[in-house]
């Protein structure tokens, strides 16, 4: 059967704001799994708190929506237990980027074969618009009164540094490049990041639908994904922010490919039956 996007959407009531740019990339996330014919049942959404981690909720497939900033770890342990899953973490900039930075880290050095699409609105959108670790310098905030002070983390160049397989940024209006660029990150092997520009309607006033579009650009398509100093180069780009694939590496083995549970038996482990008498063993040895 053929699926299209609505095979992929829950049929209760949103609760984004009217213009948020949630809707026009979960639309496009939709329509990306139908072109990839992904069933609902082979899908598994991660997610964490937020407006952004509501996505899940209202996209037909499994999910598990956990603690703020602690989707990653779940997503890893899920894809580890069945590597046949397409497992997609779905988060804001706050959540992925500030209570979950250090399993950002971890992950690119991990290389779980997961995607993750990060909402980046450069605010707080749930909790009522303080800045957000991708926030502008100068920006003023229910909380930041004076303007933020902060350098805005660069996820792109941390990633790209970190050596993560797929990084790529893309900006939620230009809906026929988003599309592509998260098809690609699917059928990669290996962690995936795709930084989202979004536009939070109601507690972004600055980075709105209109600055995205005009304040964005595609990547030329003679940039060379596979020269890891050049995607670096083009991800510190401030001017003008630079949308597309910025790096990709097809030759690093994931987490699943270097973990010893899969070392002798290529079975998923949810398929496997516990030897009771081992696990006692390695308890009472203490090896843990």
């Amino acid at each position: 059967m053929t699926l299209t996007e609505k095979d992929y959407d829950m049929p209760h009531e949103k609760a984004w704001c009217p213009g948020c740019g949630h809707f026009t990339l979960q639309k496009v996330l939709r329509q990306a799994l139908a072109d990839l014919e992904i069933p609902n049942d082979n899908l598994v959404f991660v997610s964490g708190i937020g407006q952004a981690a509501k996505l899940p909720q209202y996209t037909k497939g499994h999910m598990f929506n956990g603690l703020h900033g602690r989707a990653l770890p779940a997503a890893m342990a899920v894809k580890a237990c069945n590597p046949n899953l397409t497992v997609i973490v779905d988060s804001g900039d706050g959540c992925s980027y500030g209570e979950g930075g250090n399993h950002f880290l971890a992950q690119m050095a991990r290389n779980s074969n997961i995607v993750q699409i990060v909402h980046n609105n450069m605010i707080y959108g749930l909790t009522k618009g303080q800045a957000s670790p991708t926030s502008p310098k100068g920006l003023v905030t229910p909380v930041q009164v004076n303007g933020v002070t902060n350098e805005p983390f660069n996820p792109l160049a941390v990633a790209i540094a970190m050596g993560a397989t797929f990084v790529a940024r893309v900006f939620a209006g230009n809906m026929e490049q988003t599309k592509e660029v998260i098809k690609q990150a699917i059928q990669h092997k290996g962690y995936a990041l795709i930084d989202s520009f979004v536009p939070c309607v109601s507690m972004n006033k600055i980075n709105t639908f209109k600055w995205y579009k005009e304040n964005t650009y595609e990547l030329e398509s003679s940039h060379d994904k596979s020269n890891q100093q050049m995607a670096f180069a083009r991800a510190l780009e401030t001017g003008k922010y630079p949308t597309g694939i910025f790096y990709q590496n097809t030759n690093k083995r994931t987490f699943v490919e270097e973990s010893s549970a899969y070392k002798h038996n290529s079975s998923p482990l949810y398929e496997r039956t516990l030897d009771f008498g081992k696990l006692q063993k390695l308890i009472d040895s203490k090896r843990f």
